[in-house]
């Protein structure tokens, strides 16, 4: 069964840029796990667009972070404006609502590392302005803001100055790559909403990238969601979609309504996606293998569609 999908995560406006960050890449047809004409198969889509940026970029591309989140940005509302027949950008919940009634897909810009613009809370509004309504505080790195999932750290006073204003614009505060302590004490001052927008269950597959049972009861508390990783190493040593429905599933043990449970796929941002989804034009599958293990059509629809959109409109203004 196609349901339609709001996917909370993906690097597709960097791999558009390609290897010399200088191409301009389509995004109505590519050969990566996304493009507009594969994503024409769903009832309707929301694409949470990263523009990803970490000081490691200057040495894997000699070219600074702030460049490249540039390049990022220019690329992916290029192609929304380009493809303007098929997708708009939207700014809040009832901009993705009214896309979706008029057949037209959605685009919202993510923040994934805020090296691109020097870890500064104060270029938040600008940035906000521009359409941006998601942010993590970093990648895999130490940075002035936090510690990540690989060297441990927990929030900065400019890590929390940041949290608080990136909720004060209406920007939803994405904990994915994030130590356990930057997590933990981001729970201690949040005053809205929390996403992880791209993280599994650590009890199903053991990587500090995903998230534990106490983790994802305290993002439920705040109101939020945890989206669905599709990124092969997130989702277990023989990552195919029942794997996939593992993580689901257990989620929905810890949420029996299924209320705060997402997708944020990592697509074009993995090398590796399990077995029977090779990109967007599989969410069909992977929504059949769930009602075929047991989950029923209203959770599969909450999933695949309305937590996430209900987040957006608790936070985003």
């Amino acid at each position: 069964m196609n349901f339609p999908v709001f996917d909370l995560h993906c690097d597709t406006s960097l791999r558009l840029l390609g290897e010399s960050l200088r191409e301009t890449g389509s995004l109505l047809h590519n050969d990566g796990h996304l493009d507009l004409e594969r994503a024409q198969v769903l009832p309707g889509f929301a694409q949470c667009f990263a523009c990803f940026t970490t000081p490691f970029m200057q040495d894997w591309y000699h070219e600074t972070p702030e460049t490249v989140f540039e390049r990022e940005m220019v690329s992916v509302l290029r192609e929304i404006e380009e493809n303007k027949d098929r997708i708009r950008l939207a700014y809040t919940a009832k901009d993705v609502k009214d896309n979706f009634e008029k057949g037209l897909m959605s685009g919202i810009l993510t923040i994934e590392g805020p090296a691109g613009f020097g870890f500064d809370p104060e270029l938040l509004e600008d940035l906000h302005k521009v359409g941006f309504r998601m942010t993590t505080l970093g990648w895999n790195e130490d940075n002035v803001l936090t510690g990540s999932h690989r060297t441990g750290g927990g929030l900065t006073q400019l890590g929390k100055d940041y949290v608080f204003e990136a909720q004060r614009l209406g920007m939803i505060v994405d904990v994915s790559h994030i130590s356990d302590a930057g997590f933990w004490d981001i729970m201690d001052i949040t005053q809205a909403p929390i996403v992880a927008s791209h993280s599994n269950s650590r009890a199903v597959c053991d990587v500090s990238r995903n998230l534990t049972d106490d983790m994802f009861k305290a993002i439920c508390s705040t109101g939020g969601v945890a989206g669905f990783n599709q990124c092969a190493p997130f989702v277990g040593e023989k990552p195919d979609l029942d794997t996939a429905c593992d993580h689901i599933l257990h989620f929905l043990e810890l949420d029996p309504d299924g209320r705060h449970i997402a997708l944020g796929g990592d697509l074009d941002g993995c090398d590796t996606l399990p077995d029977g989804f090779a990109g967007v034009q599989d969410y069909p599958k992977l929504a059949s293998r769930l009602l075929a293990r047991g989950v029923d059509e209203i959770l599969v629809r909450r999933i695949f569609w309305e937590n996430a959109l209900g987040v957006m409109k608790a936070c985003c203004m």
